[in-house]
């Protein structure tokens, strides 16, 4: 089996999509290099992460990451129903304060 990046969650099936090129911190500053896909996932689980583009990234890669992790349900690769706000993801949210 192929190693994942560092922000791969240990329960996330999904393999890892292009170089790694984030780093995401979390609202300690601890924090995990990863491919923009992992680093989505695990942006939209954290409270208070924060998403950093490394040196060599290609242009806009951390705001792909943000705005794809705005969409994701925190700890997406977990089936279940997803009611609470904390399951939900951030625009989910939002849209549930503007009905």
């Amino acid at each position: 089996m192929d190693p994942r990046c560092r922000a791969a969650h240990p329960e996330d099936p999904t393999p890892c999509v292009g170089l790694v090129v984030v780093t995401v911190l979390d609202a300690v500053n601890a924090g995990a290099d990863g491919c923009e896909h992992h680093g989505a996932r695990l942006l939209a689980s954290l409270d208070r992460g924060r998403v950093y583009p490394l040196p060599d990234a290609p242009p806009g890669a951390a705001i792909r990451v943000f705005t794809a992790a705005a969409a994701l349900c925190p700890f997406c690769w977990v089936n279940g129903p997803r009611t609470e706000p904390s399951q939900l993801s951030a625009i989910e949210n939002s849209a549930r304060h503007c009905r």
